[in-house]
């Protein structure tokens, strides 16, 4: 009864956690760049009472084994980086990636960190900057006087200014691809860092090696599914309370047995 108690505790664990995944996705329906992530799980070790092929008498052998397991964990919680949702806001520094790639952010420290929000914004030296601040990885600085800013497809920056009829060239926006996106560490505010898991980050020009092109006026959304979210939920909660009946009635049972005299 012991033994059923703790995997029973395992198991409340793990769709604890898978709760906790599925609650995250869901705050972020609505995060533009947002990546949804789901729980995945692999049962504990056995306890083998008897191996098959053990010998039952008379030269014959157990076809088959006595194995009680004890439980389950979480493996991983892995991301899905499929396409989400393109909305046209028309705003010129949203910017969305129509296929494979992140934009590469340089962080305070100098480091480089990477993202899909393309919601962008300029600062007061003129850089092009996420919000919070950080800016896009290059050097992007569009003039103060510019009437209004062009993000072609293969990631070229063009400004407009007064008296010049001819667009200047800004700079180009490179996008970063990576041979395993899934081992990306996520640092929040739709940030990820590069991890030896992901692989080194490659740079190169939107619609260029397998990288997308981008697309200004747009916000990829979040590729959170509402409704799948809600059918893991409550297959999760289900599966918590299955969990606690069956410490119920282990508890029960123990209960039963201290009482016999």
């Amino acid at each position: 009864m012991l033994r059923a108690l703790a995997t029973a505790a395992t198991g409340m664990e793990a769709q604890q956690t898978k709760l906790d995944v599925t609650a995250h996705n869901i705050a972020n329906v609505s995060t533009a760049g947002y990546k949804k992530s789901r729980a995945e799980f692999a049962d504990l070790m056995y306890q083998t009472m008897r191996p098959a092929g053990a010998p039952t008498g008379g030269g014959a052998g157990a076809p088959s084994g006595v194995d009680v397991g004890l439980g389950v964990r979480i493996t991983a919680t892995p991301r899905t980086f499929t396409e989400g949702e393109l909305n046209q806001t028309g705003g010129a520094l949203d910017i969305a990636i129509q296929g494979k790639g992140f934009y590469p952010i340089t962080m305070p420290d100098g480091s480089t960190a990477y993202t899909r929000n393309g919601a962008f914004q300029l600062s007061s030296e003129g850089k092009i900057v996420n919000a919070e601040g950080y800016a896009i990885a290059g050097d992007l600085t569009v003039p103060p006087e510019a009437q209004s800013i062009n993000v072609a497809s293969d990631g070229t920056v063009t400004a407009t200014v007064p008296g010049d009829p001819a667009p200047v060239e800004v700079g180009q926006i490179q996008l970063a691809s990576f041979a395993n996106p899934g081992g990306l560490m996520p640092l929040g505010d739709t940030l990820f860092k590069e991890t030896s898991a992901s692989g080194n980050a490659v740079l190169g020009a939107p619609g260029e090696g397998g990288a997308g092109a981008l697309m200004q006026g747009t916000l990829e959304l979040s590729n959170v599914n509402v409704v799948e979210e809600m059918v893991d939920l409550i297959s999760g909660q289900r599966a918590y309370e299955v969990n606690t009946k069956v410490i119920k009635a282990a508890d029960e049972m123990l209960g039963q047995t201290a009482q016999i005299r």
